[in-house]
């Protein structure tokens, strides 16, 4: 087995791109860093300008030599509220945002055990095999993951249905040649309430469709990429769980979340020169939409496009749609969803591990219908200003 590529595939899903790390204690066997950042932004969207916090995080590793090529390791992970109460949802890296009191939420933590030819076991809360397939694109530091399928029912952290940071998650991954894969299953039954919608700010006929809790059964997932060069991955997944719901109104229902999608990657986010990434899914059952309303069935797109110059200047563009099929339509009386917007971006790295950046956000979608204001409540236009300092 191809240990370099192993120990590539694992950094990919265990720590954020360009992020570094470090080593406050190391002898012979044990080892502990520290890793995270802080991100100061100044956000202006619906008419409001408010200093905002960036998804800041702080992590702490532990990793232990255990002779005979294998290697134990531990990690915690939290979110990171430092500059006060924060109103605004605008970003997709869980509740915290929305939940103005918290200083620290939970965002990773597991125990895995790894060997160069054995591959990697870990149990935890841990990134999902579905980001393998879509974590490349998810690198817009102000909006990101709308589309993808990753932060689903009213933007969580995906930890519900495994597609994002996965509670209670047994993940496998091992690698062969220039072909890695992962297999996850949820061990859980687990009660989820709904992030609640002002109900002043909703119209009378979302009340008899909206969720109010699900309780999702195991969940199973898996995910193969295939480095065809040095500058090229290709990568598939599939991702699927059984859930029982209830709605405002009091009646139930049960239904299988699935998504199955493809990504590609070309070049180094990191590296000069150009970095292009795309993701496509189809998912069923997968998504609520701005009011809580499940999505039956739809597609997914997300694509980022960048260029870095030698003066450490990077351009960014992105574009993401999700749109609902059919069966949408016809189960909310007409109602359309369309989730669709450009992303323009600009970021000075000032060195490795700080980032200035202004990005802006133009929103084109379509929610005809009844919960078209609603919908617009977390989808609309925007622009954030801000620095990004690593750990």
């Amino acid at each position: 087995m191809n240990k370099t590529l192993l120990a590539s595939a694992l950094a990919v899903v265990m720590f954020a791109p360009t992020a570094s790390a470090i080593e406050i204690y190391k002898d012979a066997k044990n080892a502990v860093s520290i890793g995270g950042y802080v991100d100061a932004r100044v956000y202006h969207g619906l008419g409001d300008t408010e200093v905002a916090n960036g998804a800041s995080r702080i992590n702490f590793a532990f990793d232990r030599q255990m002779g005979n090529g294998w290697e134990a390791n531990v990690k915690f992970e939290w979110s990171v509220n430092p500059f006060g109460n924060n109103s605004l949802d605008y970003t997709n890296d869980g509740q915290l945002h929305a939940n103005a009191g918290d200083f620290l939420a939970n965002r990773l933590g597991y125990v895995e055990v790894k060997h160069d030819t054995y591959g990697q076991l870990a149990i935890g809360k841990i990134w999902g095999a579905w980001y393998d397939v879509v974590n490349a694109t998810n690198l817009v530091n102000t909006w990101d993951g709308d589309s993808s399928g990753t932060y689903t029912f009213n933007k969580g952290d995906g930890s519900v249905n495994g597609t994002g940071r996965g509670d209670k998650t047994v993940q496998y991954r091992n690698a062969f040649g220039d072909v890695s894969f992962a297999v996850q299953v949820q061990l859980k039954q687990d009660d989820i309430d709904i992030v609640e919608i002002d109900t002043n700010k909703v119209s009378p006929a979302m009340a008899v469709s909206s969720l109010k809790s699900l309780e999702y059964k195991n969940t199973y997932g898996m995910s193969v990429t295939y480095d065809a060069t040095d500058k090229i991955a290709i990568s598939a997944g599939y991702n699927t769980g059984e859930f029982d719901a209830v709605t405002d109104n009091g009646s139930t229902f049960k239904e299988r979340d699935s998504i199955v999608g493809v990504g590609i990657k070309y070049g180094e986010w990191a590296g000069d020169g150009f970095y292009f990434a795309a993701n496509y899914n189809q998912n069923e059952y997968h998504d609520t939409d701005g009011a809580s309303r499940i999505i039956p069935e739809a597609k997914g797109l997300e694509s980022l496009l960048s260029y870095r110059f030698d003066n450490n200047i990077r351009l960014l563009t992105a574009y993401n749609v999700l749109e609902a099929g059919d069966e949408y339509e016809a189960l909310y009386n007409g109602d359309k969803f369309k989730r669709q917007f450009f992303v323009l971006g600009l970021h000075y790295i000032w060195d490795e591990n700080t980032v200035l950046y202004v990005e802006g956000r133009f929103d084109n979608s379509d929610f005809t219908g009844s919960q078209e204001e609603v919908n617009k409540l977390s989808d609309h236009d925007g622009v954030g200003v801000g620095v990004r300092y690593f750990l």
